[in-house]
Order: C-alpha cells, then structure tokens, then sequence
C-alpha cells in the first residue's frame, strides 16, 4: 500500500507514526513545503526565545527511523482524487493509494492587503526564522500585531522578549474568543505589566494594509495610520486548503470529516488544524487548532486507512498560554451556571449545564486542570460535588469516589 501524508507537523507524524506501529512494509510518502524535518509549531516559542532545539519534538532523525520517503520543500499544488493523484510544483506528479491530509494552518487577518509583502507570523519555522533574523539584526525595533486572540498574545509576547516595542490592536478585549471579560481584563493587566501598548476603539479598528507590494502601514477607520517596523497579522488562523479547489473534497473552513475522519472520498483523510471535525460537546462541526486535537486525530486517521475502524471521540476547545508569568488555560465553553474563586493571584472559573461540566478557565494556579478535562471528556454527572469543584485539593480522590458511585469502577477510568 502506498500511503501519502502532506503536512509535517504533529498530525501527520501522529498519522505516521500510528501506521509504522501496525505496519513495517507499506511506503508512506510525507510532503511538507518547508526545507526542515518535522517540527511541532507550538514548540517555536521555546526555540526563538532560548535556541533549544525543543521544536524537533521527535528528533531530527524521525524520518529515517519511521522509515518515510520524506521529500522535504515538496509543494502541492492540485489534488485530483478520482485518479489518486497529487499535482507538485515543478510539474511533478506522486500517485496514492491512501491520502492524509495534515496541511495546518497559518495567521491570517480578514483585512484588506493581508496578502502583501512584509506582513510576518511565528507560525512556521521558516517565517519564524527569517523574522528572527531580522529582530537579532538590530534592522526593526518595533511591531504592530492586528488582532489579539490567543496567538496574537503570545506573538507580542515573544516579540517584547526579543526586545521590540509592541503594540497591539484590540478591538473589543483580549482572547475574546476563548476568555470571559474578566479572565480577559486578567490578562490584558500581564501585557500592560509588560510594557505592551494595546490600542482599543476607534484606534484599534484596521481595514487593511497599505502600501504596493511591500506593506508600509496599516490604515485605521478613524483615518490614521499606524507603522511600524514589523507587521504581523494575527486575528485567527486559516486552514490550507487553496490546493484543495476544484478536487471534489468537501470544504467548508476546512476539510470536512466524518466520524472517521474520512473526507468526501473513502480513501482521503484529513487531521489537525486542517479539519474540521465534530465537536465533543455540541456535536457542531469546528476547526480547533491544537495540539492535542492535532495528534489524536492523526491517530485515529491513520488507524482508519489501515481499516483498523476507529472513531473519533470528537475535537475540543482548548488553549494554553506559556508565556505570561501567570499561566492561563481556556477548556470548553463559557455556557450554563457560572462557579468562580479567587486567591491571590489565582483565578478559577467553571461552567457546569446540565449537571455536567462543560468547560473551564483557569490563571495562575492550573493544577486541577486534568481533572476538569477528565470529568468533561466522560461527560460525567457531577452534581454530588459541584460545591467542592473549586476546592483547591480537589483531586482523583473525588473521581474514584464519583466512578464508584456511578458503578464504573476503577476500570471504568481513563
């Protein structure tokens, strides 16, 4: 069987890695446009911030040791799943057999000239490095990021550790997205702590950047416009899928997928960032963009292209911030009885509907947070301890005691 991974990152080496475990023999092909060995996005801060190189989370030697035909600067450019065949840049051609689509994401703004030169992203190595190199050349002192979710956060964050003056626009409040107004207005005090400059309002309302080619300001509904040396869109990520058009593969934000995480066409995959699949909760189908999602499903994806039948669980919302001096996680949503604490710095906030913990925020103290995920993922009543959720020792001992109620016994825990 010869088997086609296009994507590096972790849910195609997840996919890889779940097919090598079950079979030595088949020929797996893994396509990836940058000139590097796999890596893992989420890992990049850590590497520009210190220059470890923790972003080649498996070793530079994994394509050798999982025994890929790994073709390293290898663009696809059409994907024509009638004839299982793979259209390459420079004319080339590559035939499959099975097809895991592990493409990812970029930044992205929904602005005009987002498409122009100069506009620049951590999300991959390469535009990343070619970045760093000019923050380490002393050509650019300052940086204006547009957007301020998740990654827009942590981008000023690592471009203020670097030693560039940072602004940031924001138009309603921070990680609007993911955090309720007062774990926002929690974090917006770190960044203010940090000396990033955040513009709101009118100040911080852009329709596009400006400039021919190259980009040379980014123009503001009230008139002005705002330069700076570096720009950096940053208000979502997008799925790449533009290789994707006129192929047939269903598409909607990304790829859509079915409990299998099977595309449109039986033996074509999709998995991580790149693939919009159910969500765990309210079975509504979304693009997370992960880590953990991202391995899972090219877990599942490549156990289901050797037929081994696997169903996925389904995505979830979920980020973590490394960066901020006080660490915050977002799981879940934000619906249903609110419960709240406060010590210190420590900030705890938990949603429950139903009877059932649907999602959480925590800042500072995020040592209860694997047990917040366990009770979400099993969908697990928690009624007879809702009042002691919050208690800063609660712990497995609560979830044995809840599994025992329920009959599920120590077996039953996962």
């Amino acid at each position: 069987m010869n088997i086609v991974i296009i994507g590096a990152g972790p849910a195609g080496v997840s996919a890889a890695e779940t097919v090598r475990k079950h079979d030595r023999q088949c020929q797996i092909v893994m396509l990836t446009s940058e000139p590097y060995p796999p890596y893992s996005p989420p890992a990049l801060a850590e590497y520009f911030i210190t220059g470890r190189p923790v972003h080649f989370w498996k070793g530079e030697d994994l394509p050798e040791r999982l025994q890929l035909d790994y073709r390293a600067a290898n663009r696809v450019l059409e994907v024509q799943p009638g004839e299982q065949r793979l259209v390459l840049d420079q004319g080339r051609e590559l035939f499959y057999d099975q097809l895991v689509i592990a493409s990812g994401g970029r930044l992205y703004a929904p602005i005009s000239g987002a498409e122009k030169e100069g506009i620049h992203n951590f999300k991959s190595l390469q535009a990343g490095t070619e970045l760093l190199e000019k923050v380490r050349s002393k050509r650019v002192s300052s940086a204006l990021i547009v957007g301020a979710g998740f990654i827009g956060v942590e981008v000023a964050l690592l471009l203020h550790e670097l030693g560039l003056e940072v602004t940031m626009l924001v138009r309603s409040r921070v990680m609007r997205g993911m955090l309720d107004p007062e774990t926002s207005q929690k974090v917006e005090g770190i960044l203010l702590s940090r000396g990033i400059e955040l513009k709101r309002g009118l100040d911080a309302d852009a329709t596009g950047f400006v400039g021919e080619r190259q980009v040379e300001g980014v123009q503001m509904r009230s008139g002005a416009v705002l330069k700076a040396d570096i720009y950096v869109a940053a208000t979502g990520l997008k799925p790449n899928i533009e290789f994707l058009e006129g192929s047939g593969i269903a598409t909607n934000w990304g790829i859509l997928v079915n409990e299998h995480l099977r595309t449109s066409f039986n033996n074509v995959y999709a998995a991580g960032d790149v693939a919009e699949a159910r969500d765990r909760i309210t079975g509504q189908h979304v693009v997370y963009p992960n880590y953990p999602n991202a391995v899972e499903q090219g877990r599942i994806a490549g156990s289901n292209l050797l037929g081994l039948d696997q169903v996925y669980d389904g995505a979830e919302a979920m980020n973590s911030m490394k960066h901020l001096g006080l660490p915050v996680i977002a799981v879940g949503s934000m619906e249903g009885e609110e419960l709240r604490a406060q010590h210190a710095e420590n900030l705890r906030k938990l949603w429950v509907k139903d009877g059932r913990l649907v999602g959480f925020r925590l800042v500072g103290d995020i040592g209860c947070a694997g047990i917040y995920l366990s009770l979400m993922r099993r969908a697990e009543d928690i009624s007879t301890v809702k009042d002691d959720l919050l208690d800063s020792n609660f712990g497995m001992g609560y979830l044995t005691g809840l599994a025992l109620d329920s009959k599920m016994g120590p077996a039953g825990m996962k």
